[in-house]
């Protein structure tokens, strides 16, 4: 059973944008036709990426204090794809390293959930929230130096 991570932002970005920001190596980078681009990176970095630009979004996730929902008319997601055979506190700081790039590299508000049903973070208006801040966060050492917040 696969692992699945996604960073949703808010706006009409370009995907190839968000790829270079997310990748700046272009041997890493994200490839494909515009809206969808990715990149098989397990043995690399553990995990295989995919950027895609779509409309109408709709997120409803569990947090830390009952259902959250955001609904982005435009955004752009970066899903990362982790299989079970992949080393997984390698993995997710390779994840959470390219998070940070790409938070760090623009203003868009954004949502980090883990299988479609468990948000992570949001940072709206500049201001970064994490939840399931006793379980997931505290699972990867160094998780919480790479996302503060």
């Amino acid at each position: 059973m696969a692992l699945e991570y996604e960073l949703s932002l808010d706006g009409d970005i370009p995907v190839e944008q968000v790829a270079e920001r997310a990748m700046p190596d272009d041997e890493e980078r994200p490839k494909g036709t515009p809206p969808l681009l990715s990149a098989d990176l397990y043995e690399r970095r553990g995990f295989g990426v995919t950027v895609l630009a779509d409309r109408d979004g709709y997120l409803e996730v569990a947090a830390d204090h009952g259902r959250w929902e955001w609904e982005p008319e435009q955004y752009v997601s970066l899903t990362f794809r982790m299989d079970k055979a992949a080393d997984p506190d390698r993995a997710v700081i390779n994840m959470l390293t390219v998070i940070r790039r790409v938070l760090s590299t623009g203003p868009e508000n954004a949502a980090f959930t883990l299988n479609g049903n468990e948000l992570l973070f949001t940072r709206f208006d500049g201001v970064l929230v994490k939840h399931n801040r006793d379980d997931w966060w505290s699972s990867y050492p160094g998780a919480d130096d790479l996302i503060p917040g």
